[in-house]
């Protein structure tokens, strides 16, 4: 699924034009980067936390120059799905290739 296809459904279902749940999606989309752009994460009760996940420093190995490099330490941004979140995707695709 596309962020235009979630568009088009969420306009669908609720009746609103389809360029303002763009802007709202966007904004909702915007707002989680500047958070985690800032440090801080973003909880989503019963969906899940986007977080903000720091990485070690670790050696890497340049294959081509035979050389080892130093990867420094750095942060990245993840996604962890709330318990409920998890325990309906495992269901309702088990349903799903069983029928």
């Amino acid at each position: 699924m596309t962020k235009a296809d979630i568009v088009t459904e969420i306009s669908n279902k609720t009746g609103i034009d389809r360029n303002d749940v763009l802007a709202i999606v966007e904004g909702f989309m915007g707002t989680v980067k500047k958070s985690m752009e800032a440090g801080e994460n973003v909880y989503l009760r019963g969906f899940g936390s986007f977080i903000v996940k720091k990485r070690a420093a670790k050696l890497g190995r340049n294959i081509l120059a035979k050389t080892t490099v130093t990867i420094p330490a750095h942060y990245i941004p993840a996604f962890k799905p709330a318990k409920e979140f998890v325990d309906a995707v495992k269901e309702k695709v088990k349903v799903a290739e069983n029928a």
